[in-house]
């Protein structure tokens, strides 16, 4: 259960920092804080027992027969990156308490900071590949929103725009690999997955699912040629580039590429794809890192950088190369961080992060002054700090696969290493000189506490360079171990190996790094640069822009071929795919067609599809002229329908269609009033009449051959052998596991019940959508006028009535009679809902019965009448329906069972002897709460436009409506 709590408590903290008030950063923060530590105390108490080498593994079966089960499997690689993921955020939530303006929205910054925790940890801890697509694509979703917190930027705006569309599209990528991964091994489950690398490279499609895992991958890292939107991603408060952009989001890809190391690596194809990659990107980042004046900036492509450097020793493929790259990747999260958060507080405290204005820093902060120089030190790879060791690894990787023929790999190798000792010099610049006095603001030291998480990171960069195999030997080896396993090298983390070549490398970087950044100074000037020498002609913000616009152009090409703003169009549209669809499946059974046999016609049944048919002809007719006595006809015709389903047994259906039709038709005559006048044929000139004659022949035509497809494809259906379809499964299993006799509502809420959880929760979204849409919306006052004679009973100026009158609007019904209705109505719902388990009812049947009571009420006494009387709250309805679903299969998992697996408890009752009570019936229960909450919140909505925007009570509405209608 740990590594459930582990996952789920980032969302639960995320869930509660939402609710707090908005000017209580402490509350916040406090609660940030404390999931994180909990975070750590967890993985502390797990470390035992991965130190021994095991592997922490918890599953909750969901659909093993297709191998999707929820899988949490924790790891010694695992373990570190959720070691970085906590400890950083724990820094991090500390450093946001002091960095963070009470000006700021600073609920919704913790709620989305825990939400990419909780994603974070989910990649990192899941043992099924799907399930880790799943956390990818959320990580993406959280960055969107940390990026674009600033959202009246619009550089933030951009920034996560740009973020989003190329990690998001590296994720559908991603999506595509895995895929094709599952299928030539035969399971998503990681630890098969692991030890079936020979299946899958000796496959046809090793090639195209390495392509499509390595885009992933390498958009998340921000890898050549993706690197471009990591840079743009720095509009973003720095507490989120401290930990998204340095510790956690950019190794999401990283870490994908070292767990699936064992199974993609050892082929020419992955050096080729994976070093490359990163050997193009390291370069470029550094280079490009030199000439930056924002600070951020600066640490921004030296970020890219240093993940290129991580993808290159993947790419090269060697067990010691892994071992380095893992070093590396924790390095760099503790120094990169700390800087990030050194550069946020010379921001929050000087008022700029621009280098060519700040100078002399060190004398008046001298204290982060110290701990920014530290950290940079350890960036450029100094002796005695954490970077140097990781980077003298990375230059013996090189020489392993360097020769006369391949000298180029640490030729790049050294390049990098004196480009960034470079622009570490030029970010350690800003602290001497003489101090600027033309800053935004005089700058001081921070708070306290705000400096504590610099300082901490700082201390442990010391610690390694010190002492690396006592501090992080064990953390190292374990990572190491549950990637390589049995190939695991023998390597030192000893701080003198003797005089060697990757000694003299590092030593060579460190001197080049030094003179090449003076001759740069003294001779271009870098403050007066105003462009990256070469590269600033291939700049891969101006290829996405373009991109972009491109693909706008064609879409915009593509809407005017296909789309029209009419509505009528698509439709047509929509209906002819449709109907082809329906005649393919008709050609494709011609043995049905000619097995079958002509029927004496029953005249009572073939009658009632008379009338039926009439209905519907007669409606579309009548919608030229009379909206009102169309919507009546529509209505007659779903009577047909529902009659139609008593009359082939089928009540269950009939009582839904009869509750539907019945709120539909009232809910569409609210919104008759909203619709244009529509003008006479006589109105209209020849040509249009004529158009007009031929769209409707048209739609005509295409209604009828619709129809007449539908029919068959049921006939079809209808015409199958016994025991062909899936009925037969349902009638033998809806009592004995079902615990019901009525198998369609058996089959909602038990065979199909995470099918409906899922459809109820579209309902209860498209109610908030109508209701959401109604708020911004009004109807034109001129669409719906009073008759003379009639006054306003509300207006107070001019209303002559009785105030019961006024309140009720023109009720002719006495009031007695109202009160008694809605409790038969409701005895009625209620009659249907406990007895749907085994006989035709249900939830949403009874849902749909309790709202016609209450749309009575509405239609009779009116709006005021009725919320004057009734504490409606639509919204709560949903939440408790969607909160009881989800509880029910919850409550199946806590047991040990499958999501939402239906249980029957028996009781023994005085007087009413034994009862059965299925789960399912709590479940069912959310069913009624969504239906009745999605149904009053549209007829609250509509009911309120109504009168905000006319002042009136819906009895004089819908009177004066009535009238219009005439009229028109």
């Amino acid at each position: 259960m740990l590594l459930l709590i582990l996952t789920l408590i980032p969302f639960i903290g995320c869930a509660l920092a939402a609710m707090l008030p908005v000017n209580a950063r402490n509350q916040e923060a406090w609660l940030a804080a404390a999931i994180g530590l909990i975070g750590l105390v967890i993985l502390g108490y797990l470390f035992p027992q991965i130190n021994n080498g095991d592997v922490v593994r918890q599953q909750i079966d969901w659909m093993p027969e297709y191998g999707l089960n929820l899988v949490l499997r924790m790891d010694g690689l695992a373990w570190l990156f959720s070691l970085l993921i906590t400890g950083i955020f724990l820094l991090v939530v500390v450093y946001a308490r002091y960095y963070m303006s009470p000006e700021d929205p600073v609920p919704r910054f913790f709620s989305f900071l825990l939400a990419f925790m909780g994603a974070m940890l989910g990649v990192v801890l899941s043992g099924n590949l799907i399930q880790l697509v799943m956390f990818w694509e959320l990580t993406s979703l959280s960055s969107f929103m940390l990026i674009g917190y600033w959202h009246h930027r619009a550089d933030a705006r951009r920034g996560a725009r740009m973020a989003f569309t190329v990690t998001a599209s590296g994720g559908l990528c991603l999506l595509a690999g895995v895929l094709m991964l599952g299928h030539i091994i035969g399971s998503y489950d990681l630890d098969v997955v692991l030890n079936s690398g020979e299946t899958l490279r000796d496959h046809d499609w090793y090639l195209p699912t390495l392509i499509l895992i390595a885009l992933g991958a390498l958009t998340k890292s921000a890898q050549f040629p993706f690197h471009f939107w990591l840079p743009h991603a720095m509009a973003a408060p720095t507490p989120v580039s401290a930990y998204l952009h340095s510790a956690t989001m950019v190794k999401a890809g990283i870490f994908l590429l070292m767990r699936l190391w064992p199974v993609l690596s050892g082929t020419p194809e992955w050096t080729w794809i994976i070093g490359g990659a990163g050997v193009c990107t390291l370069l470029l980042g550094s280079f490009i890192a030199i000439f930056q004046h924002d600070l951020k900036g600066l640490l921004a492509y030296s970020t890219i950088s240093h993940l290129g450097l991580i993808t290159a020793l993947l790419g090269i493929g060697t067990p010691l190369a892994m071992v380095a790259a893992i070093f590396h990747t924790l390095n760099h999260a503790t120094f990169k961080a700390s800087l990030f958060m050194a550069v946020g507080i010379i921001d929050h405290e000087s008022g700029t992060r621009d280098m060519r204005k700040l100078r002399g820093l060190y004398h008046l902060m001298p204290h982060t002054a110290t701990l920014a120089i530290v950290a940079s030190a350890a960036m450029a790879g100094v002796p005695f700090l954490n970077g140097f060791i990781s980077k003298e690894m990375f230059f013996a990787e090189t020489l392993m696969v360097g020769s006369s023929d391949n000298w180029w790999m640490p030729l790049a190798a050294v390049t990098m290493g004196v480009f960034s000792v470079a622009y570490s010099l030029r970010f350690i610049n800003v602290f001497f000189g003489k101090p600027a006095t033309d800053l935004p603001s005089t700058p001081h030291e921070p708070p306290r506490w705000m400096r504590f998480p610099v300082e901490v990171l700082v201390v442990f960069c010391l610690i390694v360079g010190i002492i690396p195999g006592l501090s992080v030997g064990p953390l190292l080896h374990n990572s190491v171990q549950s990637v390589l396993g049995d190939m695991t090298p023998y390597y030192s983390l000893a701080l003198w190996h003797g005089f060697n070549i990757p000694l003299i490398m590092s030593f060579v970087a460190l001197g080049g790094g030094v003179l090449f950044y003076t001759v740069l100074r003294v001779r271009f000037n870098l403050q007066q640069v105003d462009r990256v020498p070469v590269l600033y002609r291939f700049n891969g913000k101006q290829a996405y822009e373009n991109i972009m616009l491109e693909m706008r152009s064609a879409a915009s090409r593509l809407e005017r071929l296909l789309g029209t703003r009419r509505l009528q169009p698509q439709l047509v549209l929509i209906v002819s795919v449709c109907l082809l669809a329906g005649v393919a499946a008709a050609a494709s059974a011609p043995g049905v067609w000619t097995a079958m046999q002509p029927s004496t016609p029953h005249l009572p049944f073939a009658a009632l599809w008379l009338i039926g048919c009439v209905c519907a002809v007669a409606a579309a007719w009548q919608a030229k002229y009379h909206r009102l006595a169309a919507l009546a006809l529509v209505g007659g015709a779903g009577l047909v329908v529902c009659l139609t389903f008593l009359w082939l047994s089928a009540p269950d259906l009939a009582l839904t269609q009869l509750m539907v039709e019945t709120v539909t038709t009232v809910l569409i005559l609210l919104g008759l009033r909203w619709l244009p006048p529509r003008l006479l044929d006589i109105e209209r000139d020849k040509r249009e009449n004529r158009i007009a004659r031929s769209r409707r022949t048209r739609d005509f035509i295409l209604a009828v051959a619709s129809g007449l497809a539908m029919a068959a494809i049921s006939y079809l259906v209808l015409m199958l052998p016994a025991g062909a379809g899936i009925g037969g499964f349902f009638l033998e299993r809806s009592l004995s596991e079902g615990g019901g006799s009525n198998v369609v509502n058996v089959l909602l809420v038990d065979f199909r019940g995470f099918d409906t959880m899922g459809e109820i929760a579209v309902l209860g979204i498209v109610a908030l959508t109508v209701y959401g849409l109604l708020r911004r919306f009004r109807p034109a006052p001129e669409s719906m006028t009073l008759p003379p004679q009639q006054t306003n009973p509300v207006d107070p100026a001019g209303s002559q009535q009785p105030a019961e009158q006024a309140e009720t609007g023109y009720l002719m019904v006495p009031g007695v009679y109202l009160r008694l209705l809605l409790p038969m109505i409701l005895v009625c719902a209620l009659y249907f809902f406990m007895r749907g388990h085994n006989l035709p009812g249900g939830g949403f049947v009874a849902g749909l019965l309790f709202s016609v009571g209450i749309i009575i009420q509405y239609m009779l006494a009116g709006t005021v009448w009725v919320e004057s009387r009734l504490h409606l709250q639509p919204h709560r309805w949903l939440a408790l329906g969607l909160a009881l679903a989800v509880l029910t299969g919850l409550g199946a998992l806590v047991l040990g069972y499958p999501f939402l697996t239906s249980h029957t408890a028996h009781f023994e009752l005085p007087l009413l002897g034994e009862l059965h009570l299925p789960s399912a019936f709590f479940f069912d229960l959310g069913v009624f709460s969504v239906v009745v909450g999605a149904t009053m919140l549209i007829l609250t909505a509509l009911a309120h436009q109504s009168l905000r925007s006319h002042r009136l009570p819906v009895a004089a509405i819908d009177a004066a409506d009535a009238t219009g209608q005439e009229k028109n």
